[in-house]
C-alpha cells in the first residue's frame, strides 16, 4: 500500500506539471477505481480457481512494470496523455486484481477463530502505508527526483513478492483445493445474483457501498479546500495536519480495537460503525473550527476502519468455502468500485454548491442509508445479528 501512494505521489505531480488538465486529474480516480468495479467478481473467482500466491505475485509484477514504465518515459522525457492512460488503468487493475486474493490468504493463514483479527490488523497496517506512503513518495521525489524515484518505488513491492515464495499458504489448505469454476461476466452475475438469498451478506455489501458512494475517496480530493477554509496556520500545513488527522485515525482504530476487542463482528456493530462515520463525516463538512475538525478526522478514521474490517469479517465467514474469492469480489467492487459515486455526490455536486454542502448532504444520506439498511435487517430476524 505504500508503493502504491508512493507512486501516486510522483506521478499525480509530474502529470500536473507537464499538462495542468483538470481532466486527466479526474481520470486519475476513475482509472484508479473502475477496474475495481468492472472486475472485482471475476478476479475473486481467479483466487477461487488459482494459487493465490500467484494471483498476487502477478499483480505486484504489473505494479513494478507500471512504475518501470513511468520511469522510462520520465527519463526519456516521452510522457505523452495517452502513455498516462495506459498506465493509470494498468495500475487500476494491478490493485483490483490482488485484493481477492490477498484476502483469501488472509483466512488461510489464520482460519476461522482469528479471522476477525487477521482482517483488523490487516486492515491497520494498509492504513498506515496509505499514511506513510506520501510522506516517503515526497521524500522520494525531493531526494532522488521524479525518476529515480519511481524506479525506486519498485524495491517496495519486493518483500510481499517473496514472500510468497516462501509460504506453503495458497489460499486454499485450510479448506480445499483451487475450483474449476468459470470465470468471466457470466460468472459473475451468477455469483450476485447467489448472494440474494442470504440476507447478512447483502446487507454488509450493501452497507460498503453506501460508505464508498456517497463519501468514497471524496475526503482526500476535497481536503485542500476544507484547508483553506478552516485555517490553521498556513495552507499547506492545515492540509498535511488534516490529511495525517484522518490516517492516524485508522491506525489508532485499529491498534485500540486489536488490543482490546471491544468489538465483536456483528451486523449490529458495523451499522453502529458506518452511523458514526457518517456523523463524523457530516460534522466535519459543516464546523468552522479547526481543532474540533480535527477531532472529527480522527474519530472518523476509527469509525470507517472498524466498519470495513467488521463487515468484511462477516462477509469472509459467511462465504460458501468454493466461492469465497467471488464473494470477496463483489464485496470487494462495492467497497472499492462505487468510490467513483464520490466523485459525483462530493465532487461535481460541490462544483455547483460547495464542497462543504455537498460533503455534508452525502454524509447525511450515508447516515440515513444506514439506518435503512439496520431496518431491513430488523425485518429478517435476530438471525442476522452475528457473522455465523
Amino acid at each position: 500500500m505504500m508503493a502504491d501512494n508512493i507512486e501516486h505521489v510522483i506521478t499525480y505531480w509530474m502529470l500536473w506539471e507537464k499538462f495542468h488538465s483538470p481532466t486527466l486529474a479526474g481520470f486519475q480516480v476513475i482509472s484508479h477505481w473502475v477496474p475495481f468495479l468492472l472486475f472485482s467478481v471475476a478476479f475473486g473467482a481467479l483466487a477461487d480457481r488459482y494459487d493465490c500466491r500467484r494471483v498476487i505475485q502477478v499483480a505486484q509484477l504489473l505494479f513494478m512494470v507500471v512504475s518501470a514504465g513511468w520511469g522510462i518515459l520520465f527519463l526519456t522525457d516521452s510522457l505523452q496523455i495517452w502513455h498516462a492512460c495506459v498506465l493509470l488503468v494498468l495500475h487500476g487493475c494491478a490493485g483490483a486484481l490482488w485484493g481477492p486474493a490477498e484476502q483469501m490468504m488472509l483466512h488461510d493463514f489464520v482460519g476461522r477463530e482469528a479471522l476477525p483479527s487477521a482482517v483488523r490488523l490487516n486492515a491497520t497496517f494498509r492504513s498506515l502505508g496509505v499514511l506513510c506512503g506520501p510522506a516517503v513518495g515526497s521524500a522520494l521525489l525531493l531526494g532522488l527526483g521524479p525518476t529515480w524515484g519511481i524506479f525506486a518505488n519498485i524495491l517496495f513491492y519486493l518483500p510481499l513478492t517473496l514472500f510468497l515464495f516462501r509460504t506453503r499458504y495458497t489460499g486454499h489448505v485450510r479448506d480445499a483445493a483451487p475450483g474449476r469454476a468459470r470465470v468471466g461476466f457470466r460468472d459473475a452475475w451468477r455469483t450476485l445474483r447467489g448472494l440474494r438469498g442470504d440476507h447478512t451478506l447483502v446487507a454488509m455489501i450493501v452497507l460498503a457501498g453506501l460508505g464508498s458512494f456517497f463519501v468514497g475517496a471524496s475526503l482526500q480530493s476535497t481536503m485542500p479546500e476544507f484547508a483553506a477554509s478552516l485555517g490553521g496556520g498556513s495552507e499547506g500545513t492545515a492540509y498535511g495536519v488534516l490529511l495525517f488527522a484522518n490516517g492516524a485515525g485508522g491506525v489508532i482504530g485499529g491498534m485500540v480495537l486489536e488490543a482490546t476487542g471491544w468489538i465483536r463482528p456483528s451486523v449490529r456493530a458495523a451499522l453502529v460503525c458506518t452511523l458514526l462515520y457518517g456523523l463524523t463525516t457530516l460534522a466535519f463538512a459543516v464546523t468552522s473550527n479547526y481543532p474540533f475538525a480535527l477531532l472529527m478526522l480522527v474519530v472518523g478514521g476509527i469509525a470507517t476502519l472498524a466498519s470495513t474490517s467488521i463487515a468484511q469479517t462477516v462477509v469472509q465467514l459467511r462465504a460458501p468455502v468454493a466461492q469465497r474469492g467471488r464473494v470477496l469480489g463483489v464485496y470487494s467492487m462495492s467497497s472499492s468500485g462505487l468510490r467513483l459515486g464520490s466523485g459525483f455526490t462530493v465532487g461535481l455536486a460541490g462544483a455547483a454548491v460547495g464542497v462543504h454542502t455537498s460533503l455534508a448532504a452525502s454524509a447525511a444520506a450515508l447516515c440515513a442509508g444506514t439506518v435503512a439498511i439496520w431496518g431491513y435487517t430488523r425485518t429478517k430476524g435476530r438471525g442476522m445479528a452475528q457473522p455465523d
